[in-house]
């Protein structure tokens, strides 16, 4: 590991030194841990971590971000339904810009500052303490599994126009339940397994829609992309679905330990990941508006397959609906990867049991893919829009968390080691973030009562575990501790002069 100078190289002995110390040392309570920030963490540079396991490289990150995010553009016709597709098309581009834009952007300098799984609970924890940070991890995970549990149900959506069995009662029960266990074995085989499975998944997801939009260029009508009547649009349906669609852009940071040379591979792969989403949304969504009438009504999940049939036949509509029901297994994969990592970092910060950071034979979280696995079983039952708004609702609780901390850290150790920086000052990153904060409480004000209940209970249940957890510790009931791979975290909680390290590229 090369360093820009020997204050530098001292500081990062200093640190591996006193992680070993306290590792060899017996365990301190769980708040003890995590209730002080530090400022910089080793880079993980090498291709294979402690555990001999392969890293995640460039072009695999960039699709597990894609499948994080997205996974192609199905799901967004809801969007055209709700309010035309002027606003869709509108909405897209303009969420795009204020919130996807800057969510990549603090997931790039935080993970980089802080290249380990755990992610944003370890920003938050660094930030704010250990309260808040398990409350990151709770309510992220939560919204995590919450999402992953719509999958499997969408993959049967597809799929049962051809086989009309799974369409309810028994069948579809026991298809779920193959289809999640056969996914779960697939996260235990290894996230570089996940990694080239998800570049294969996307590919072959989004070429139909490249074959679509081609054939659907004669057809065009500029004049459609104009329609749009305000007074009917469904504003709840609308803001979710572009929400649901563009979020989900710092879940990457909980894999981060697990990325080759994640501060100089971690922001090259958002960025690519980025175009790729942005640009898969626009793309069928301006040739398809455009190239058929627009009866709002018809445009709901799995519309685009239809349109397939109506321009190419019924070749096209096969083969997006392939590419649908395969990307939602994409889906699965790449947030059970993410959920469970997140439960192995934050065991290795002593957050967690330490049962939660053993790894199987192939150095994946066995124990968290499990707990994850049940929790997408369990919530199988809720409806598609009940899902949306219940993840989203959670996920907006996190987020206002992450602003917090990014601002904080930005405002006590403003010089510490960020190897990506937002080229924006203290004012300038404030003045970024209010445009999606205010995203946020409009989103999170227009949830159904049910949702919000639900949700709110869901985060009382947060407030009452992070105090047990620590009590369990305290009693020695369940073994807590840092693993000795991570540096340790410094005790001041200002910065000084001397704990500061200069902006390194």
């Amino acid at each position: 590991m090369k360093h820009n100078s020997p204050f530098i190289a001292a500081l990062y002995d200093k640190l591996r030194n006193t992680a070993i110390t306290r590792a060899n040392s017996a365990s301190l309570p769980m708040g003890d841990h995590v209730a002080v920030k530090y400022n910089s963490v080793n880079e993980g540079e090498e291709r294979k971590g402690g555990h001999g396991i392969p890293k995640v490289s460039m072009v695999p990150l960039i699709f597990l971000i894609f499948y994080e995010v997205s996974g192609g553009p199905f799901g967004i016709e809801d969007s055209v339904k709700a309010a035309g597709p002027l606003l869709a098309i509108a909405g897209f581009l303009l969420f795009a810009l204020i919130w996807s834009i800057p969510e990549a952007l603090i997931t790039a300098e935080m993970g980089t500052m802080f290249p380990e799984n755990g992610g944003y609970v370890v920003w938050v924890s660094s930030a704010l303490g250990p309260f808040w940070g398990f409350q990151q991890g709770w309510a992220k995970w939560l919204s995590g599994v919450i999402d992953n549990a719509l999958y499997p149900v969408l993959f049967l959506d597809y799929v049962k126009s051809s086989v009309p069995a799974l369409g309810g009662g028994l069948p579809r029960t026991l298809a779920v339940l193959i289809l999640t266990v056969a996914l779960t074995y697939m996260n235990y085989r290894g996230l570089t397994i996940v990694g080239w499975v998800a570049v294969f998944l996307g590919v072959f997801s989004l070429l139909p829609f490249l074959v679509m939009g081609l054939i659907a260029i004669p057809r065009v009508e500029p004049s459609r992309w104009f329609e749009m009547d305000l007074g009917s649009v469904n504003w709840g349906l609308y803001l979710n679905t572009l929400f649901w669609n563009l979020n989900y852009w710092d879940s990457i940071s909980t894999l981060a330990g697990e990325v080759e040379n994640p501060k100089r591979t971690l922001p090259r792969a958002l960025s690519y990941a980025l175009v790729l989403v942005v640009g898969g949304y626009l793309y069928p969504l301006i040739t398809c508006t455009a190239a058929v009438p627009v009866v709002r009504e018809h445009w709901s999940d799995g519309y685009f397959s239809d349109i397939a049939r109506i321009l190419g036949g019924i070749w096209l509509h096969s083969w997006i609906q392939g590419a649908a029901a395969l990307s939602n297994m994409g889906n699965f994969l790449t947030e059970m990867s993410s959920d469970s990592y997140q439960l192995l970092g934050m065991a290795e910060r002593g957050m967690l049991p330490e049962f939660f950071a053993k790894r199987s034979r192939y150095g994946t979280p066995l124990i968290g893919i499990l707990f994850s696995a049940f929790g997408v079983i369990l919530l199988s039952w809720m409806s598609f829009q009940e899902i949306i708004a219940a993840e989203n609702y959670l996920y907006c609780f996190g987020m206002i968390l992450e602003f917090i901390a990014f601002i904080k850290l930005r405002m006590t150790h403003p010089n510490a080691s960020r190897p990506y920086k937002i080229p924006l000052g203290t004012i300038g990153a404030v003045l970024m973030i209010i445009p999606p904060a205010l995203l946020i409480v409009v989103v999170m004000a227009l949830a159904s009562f049910k949702v919000m209940a639900v949700s709110i209970m869901a985060m009382i249940v947060g407030f009452v575990l992070q105090p047990c957890l620590v009590y369990v510790e305290k009693k020695r009931w369940l073994r807590f501790s840092i693993s000795a791979d991570l540096p340790d975290l410094p005790d001041s909680q200002e910065a000084t002069e001397d704990d500061t390290v200069p902006l390194v590229f």
